[in-house]
């Protein structure tokens, strides 16, 4: 029989600070060390669109991350956007946990079954509030929310309407923007 040994957060954090992940583009997801996907020209593009899209509506309301690690209890995954709290002095120590977290998005473009199956159950298990995975090739944004049992029990997908996220029902986001 075969045992897999999994790795906590504060064993992944050594490997970091001793230098045996450099140059290597690694995630970790539920204990266990992940190879992540090359990042191609059109999800570079996508992600950066995205984030600057945000950032001028989110001003003053919270950061955006764009692939960098946030920790859960026992995975660090790098989402290609996290919408955190602020100030980000919060983060001059440590990346944002759960509760720093309004909502994450996923850029999908070669990774759908992944962010739609591993990575949205990680999130829900973590708390994550909202989960959005933009989908590059049907121009289209799946929204996960409404959070139970380890789960997002609601998924809705857009493509041209207005939305507002959860943390700020009060800001309107263009789907266009996001998916096109």
């Amino acid at each position: 029989m075969l045992t897999i040994a999994k790795w906590s957060v504060e064993d992944y954090h050594k490997m970091i600070e001793t230098g045996i992940l450099n140059d290597r583009p690694v995630e970790l997801l539920e204990g266990t060390i992940i190879e992540m996907s090359p990042e191609g020209p059109l999800h570079r593009k996508k992600c950066d669109t995205v984030a600057e899209y945000l950032r001028e509506k989110l001003k003053g309301y919270a950061k955006v991350y764009e692939a960098h690690p946030v920790t859960l209890s026992n995975s660090e995954p790098e989402p290609d956007i996290a919408i955190v709290r602020l100030p980000v002095s919060l983060y001059d120590t440590r990346h944002p946990y759960p509760e720093d977290i309004y909502w994450l998005i996923e850029i999908s473009d070669t990774t759908l079954t992944k962010d739609l199956e591993e990575k949205r159950l990680i999130y829900a298990k973590a708390g994550i509030r909202e989960y959005w995975v933009i989908e590059v090739e049907k121009k289209q944004l799946r929204v996960f929310k409404d959070l139970a049992k380890y789960n997002y029990q609601q998924e809705q997908i857009y493509t041209k309407v207005e939305i507002s996220p959860l943390a700020f029902p009060e800001i309107k986001l263009l789907v266009k923007n996001l998916v096109e």
